[in-house]
């Protein structure tokens, strides 16, 4: 069995992969920015012929790069956010070879995605946001993707995964706005100065979905997370039936 955690941000996935990996200390655990044979958030997706120049650029580093490197077919995926340096923009360099947020042009991007999905052939893993938050929030905030193209996208992402075995376990956020404002506080600075919440606002404010809609503001923010939160559960009980469950967090 393998086990996609999903939800909302906010809504308690790191401590449930957390707690499922104790429970299951032969399992795999893939989180954000990890090396996974399904997701590629948090790292650089980078063509081979520009791999060599990357190194020879940060020379300085060049041991921790390779050893943060894997490679598939004629890709290099760097684990870039792991890497600890303070390089003067080296975090931001690499951060343009990622897939999402627009920077891979949408057929390339479905393609990707769907090559990884049906090309991933092991078991006993623990994937956090690895089916839905990453890919969904792209395709609505930089795609501008209707609910129907997201959900036809989803059909061919289930084919992908015909003959494995998988469960998406997805906590359900009911009260979004408080679960926000918990996560706020938590990633916040000792002087109490937010971290998160103000990056997290300006992605979403500066998305091409937010300016063609005339979109900004907190208010706004939770409204697309809620409905983001609508559709996701949808794609759960139409694509996904007997593959899901859902749970209700405490805040």
């Amino acid at each position: 069995m393998n086990f996609f955690v999903e939800g909302l941000q906010g809504s308690g996935k790191s401590t449930l992969v957390k707690k499922l990996s104790e429970e299951h200390p032969d399992y795999s655990a893939f989180r954000e920015g990890d090396y996974s044979p399904v997701e590629l958030a948090w790292c650089a997706y980078v063509p081979m012929d520009e791999y060599n120049g990357i190194l020879d650029k940060y020379r300085a580093i060049k041991n921790e790069i390779e050893e943060k490197s894997h490679k598939e077919n004629d890709r290099m995926i760097i684990c870039y956010t792991q890497i600890l340096t303070d390089i003067p923009g080296f975090h931001k360099d690499l951060e343009r070879y990622e897939i999402y947020n627009n920077r891979m042009k949408e057929d390339e991007f479905k393609k990707v995605i769907l090559e990884r999905f049906d090309k991933w052939n092991t078991d006993g893993n623990i994937f956090e946001c690895s089916i839905f938050q990453n890919i969904v929030e792209d395709m609505i905030l930089f795609k501008n993707a209707s609910d129907a193209d997201i959900i036809e996208f989803y059909k061919e992402i289930r084919e992908k995964l015909s003959g494995k075995d998988y469960q998406i376990i997805y906590l359900l956020t009911q009260d979004i706005r408080s679960s926000i404002n918990v996560i706020r506080k938590e990633r916040s600075d000792e002087q109490g100065n937010e971290l998160w919440f103000p990056l997290m606002l300006a992605y979403f404010d500066e998305s091409p979905y937010s300016k063609e809609n005339g979109l900004s503001g907190e208010k706004a923010l939770i409204d697309h997370f809620r409905q983001r939160q609508e559709l996701e559960l949808r794609i759960c009980k139409e694509i996904f039936p007997e593959r899901y469950t859902i749970k209700r967090p405490h805040i």
